[in-house]
């Protein structure tokens, strides 16, 4: 199974006719989601053709325009094509607060119910279940409360190798136990080793978006080994003070937090508007984890 991402925006909050304010399109397991909502998604959703009509819930980072100043639009849209199933928005405390004031005095009564979840600062856990995966938030180093989230692959079951389970007269009862990783033990009291009777579970994978961040340790453990982290990249490194001053990373921060965390690719994003062009942020990230690709708006790629 695989996580597909689309990006609708990768700038940072001063908008350019290049590039938009952050915004992503999740897909995993037939279930759709968006990560951020900055301005202009719902018009970069209409470009890629991804229908709203399937958006299962909204992950919001934090309350900086260029992050959830779409979120009120798209949520009018809905309304007006005659959405009627929940939506779930899941993201800082006083969000609830901004959308209930937005349409209480643009006296819009929605058709369908916002089922809203407000995260409190520093708090790191699942936020949402899917069944088969989960997603998790955790704190970042921002100006104000900012969350990651990290959308993971449950553990999966093995797969029985029916000419064994066959040749031991493994009951039906117990081969639920034995899919999940336990061994056999035949009515002669004779164990019989999980990897005999099953193939190997098919790998899980997990993907981890970090929005407005400083570098700091105290994410890295939320992050560790994820298959691909989309992590910010604001400057070039020759703003180091600049982006300590706004809450932010430069390239070679950012790269350096991927090779602690050991994460298998990373992706950057969240660019300054003074780059029209992002070779130099690659380059110098590049230096310090190879495994590193910028993205550009209506970049899509797969974590498998």
């Amino acid at each position: 199974m695989s996580i597909q991402i689309t990006i609708l925006g990768c700038g940072s909050a001063t908008p350019t006719l290049f590039r938009n304010p952050t915004a992503q399109w999740l897909e995993i397991h037939g279930r759709f989601f968006l990560i951020d909502c900055g301005e202009g998604t719902q018009v970069e959703m209409l470009r890629y053709k991804l229908k709203m009509s399937k958006l299962k819930a909204v992950f919001i980072s934090h309350l900086h325009g260029d992050h959830f100043f779409g979120l009120p639009g798209l949520i009018s849209s809905m309304h007006l094509m005659g959405r009627k199933e929940k939506l779930q928005i899941i993201g800082p405390e006083g969000l609830k607060e901004i959308l209930e004031l937005i349409f209480k005095f643009s006296e819009t009564s929605l058709r369908f119910p916002l089922d809203i979840i407000e995260l409190k600062a520093g708090f790191a856990g699942p936020v949402f279940t899917g069944g088969s995966f989960a997603v998790e938030c955790f704190p970042l180093n921002h100006r104000i409360p900012c969350f990651g989230f990290k959308f993971s692959e449950n553990a999966k079951m093995r797969n029985l190798k029916q000419d064994m389970i066959d040749f031991y007269a493994v009951p039906v009862n117990d081969r639920k136990k034995i899919k999940a990783g336990s061994d056999f033990i035949t009515p002669e009291g004779e164990r019989i080793p999980n990897e005999v009777l099953c193939h190997p579970p098919s790998t899980s994978v997990s993907y981890a978006f970090c929005s407005d961040t400083a570098p700091n340790s105290d994410y890295i453990k939320y992050i560790e080994g994820v298959d691909a982290l989309y992590h910010e990249a604001t400057f070039e490194n020759d703003l180091e003070q600049r982006a300590a001053d706004t809450f932010h990373s430069t390239a070679a921060q950012a790269a350096e937090q991927a090779r602690i965390a050991r994460v298998k690719r990373l992706y950057l994003g969240h660019f300054s508007s003074r780059y029209r062009e992002t070779e130099i942020i690659l380059s110098q990230a590049k230096s310090i984890f190879p495994e590193t690709e910028t993205v550009k708006d209506g970049y899509s790629f797969t974590v498998e």
